[in-house]
């Protein structure tokens, strides 16, 4: 199975996760982040039905079925569990280290979406701004509407742009290209618009490929991220890393999150595995399929829709920042209101009811998505036990998180597999709240 494919069905895989926008009811009480908690109870949790949480992702470890993995769950600022399990490498048998670096793909889009908002702070772009304001190269966009009788394209030119609010929720129309079912993203991968050598070039090349409907009608996943990324390289006069890293990482202690892993840590790299089509083993994911990237040598592109890396305190510390309303250990990345705008559903009323690209899942008025967060507006007839206004998201290797500030909860999964590993983060999720038996504390 392709990366391109894995991406798609993982990040689809948590599409029943979420986060929220509003700072957690303790906020302003919270002590240092991420300090342990005195105990599970003191932040409302039961210890006994917690251990189904450790024992479940330990089966899961024990089973085969995953490599390795860590786990991170916090309440009110405070780690109330975090667990390491199995293995860096199966092939040298290692044992996973607290320190280990996992490649976070996906879950790299809401911290591109963070350097948006700390753009849009500064007063340099508006929601329902055109894209051409800041993509000029996009101001012909076409329209995909089928194959005449001859088997040719049929386009038409866009009746408006989309608008940055469509952009930061997929709902802009453009493809991706991590599967071949539509031809548009046939077109993305026979473009390698992925693999473009810089932002620049990838959105010069997207430009020149058909949008797969008007912008706002519908929700598909897409390559709007690593646009993003390009606009946030416009605005800043910076490289999106260099952004990233003086706005958001050196800020919040994220010391070991960027776009690759240098000599120093790369022993600190977990192994990512993949499932064997044919016999359903889990077997090593290596740099020789040019599917894999390699993190260990800089990226010609800085894709800011799934090209970092990081560890499960690192990932913690931002979502942690997220939960309190923008706001960590005194440092302050986004207001409130901003944070509460990513939490808020963009989705069209019109759009809500059509498939968010995967077989089993849709968005409706119980799961909607913000501005680079997959939102639940309603988790009881979501069928599932968060808060209101959980946002979450995942990433290809199967890493997993979300932020709850309802119930002021944050989790972070890590494990480092394409395929084969079931929905740990579904189940993650139920068997964290199952143990939340004092919400109010």
């Amino acid at each position: 199975m392709t990366r391109r494919v894995h991406l798609l069905a993982t990040a689809f895989a948590l599409a029943t996760l979420s986060l929220t926008s509003a700072p957690g009811a303790h906020a302003q009480t919270r002590a240092s982040a991420l300090a342990p908690a005195a105990s599970p109870e003191s932040v409302g949790f039961d210890s006994q039905r917690l251990k189904k949480l450790d024992a479940a992702m330990a089966q899961a470890v024990a089973s085969g079925r995953v490599v390795g993995m860590q786990t991170l769950l916090a309440r009110h600022g405070k780690v109330v569990a975090t667990n390491t399990y199995g293995k860096m490498s199966k092939a040298t048998g290692q044992p996973m280290q607290k320190d280990a670096i996992f490649r976070i793909y996906s879950m790299s889009k809401p911290i591109t979406g963070v350097a948006m908002m700390i753009l849009f702070e500064e007063g340099k772009w508006r929601l329902d701004d055109p894209v051409t304001k800041f993509l000029p190269e996009m101001k012909d966009l076409k329209v995909w509407k089928g194959l005449d009788a001859q088997g040719k394209p049929t386009l038409e030119p866009v009746k408006r742009p989309p608008t940055m609010r469509e952009l930061m929720s997929h709902t802009a129309g453009y493809g991706y290209g991590l599967s071949d079912r539509h031809p548009v993203d046939k077109m993305f991968q026979e473009q390698r618009v992925l693999g473009s050598n810089s932002l620049a070039e990838m959105s010069t090349k997207v430009a020149g490929i058909p949008l797969m409907f008007p912008p706002g009608e519908r929700w598909s996943y897409s390559v709007a991220v690593d646009l993003q990324g390009a606009i946030v390289e416009k605005l800043s006069g910076q490289t999106l890393g260099q952004f990233m890293e003086s706005r958001i990482f050196k800020p919040l202690k994220m010391t070991d999150t960027a776009f690759m892993v240098p000599a120093d840590k790369v022993s600190r790299l977990a192994a990512v595995y993949g499932e064997d089509p044919k016999t359903k083993q889990v077997v090593e994911a290596t740099t020789d399929n040019p599917q894999v990237q390699d993190f260990t040598k800089p990226p010609v592109m800085e894709s800011g829709g799934g090209g970092l890396v990081g560890t499960t305190a690192d990932y913690a510390r931002f979502a942690q920042m997220i939960a309190n309303g923008g706001e960590l250990d005194g440092v302050r990345i986004l207001s409130p209101a901003a944070v509460e705008m990513m939490g808020t559903n963009q989705i069209p009323a019109a759009a809500l009811v059509t498939s968010n690209g995967s077989a089993a899942s849709f968005f409706n008025e119980s799961v909607g998505f913000g501005l680079d967060f997959l939102v639940v507006n309603d988790p009881r007839k979501a069928g599932s036990l968060e808060g209101k206004g959980t946002m979450s998201w995942g990433g290809a290797a199967g890493t997993w998180f979300w932020v709850d500030p309802t119930n002021d909860v944050i989790f972070v999964g890590m494990i480092q597999q394409y395929s084969g590993t079931g929905d740990l983060g579904g189940l993650s999720r139920t068997l964290v709240y199952q143990a939340l038996v004092d919400p109010a504390k």
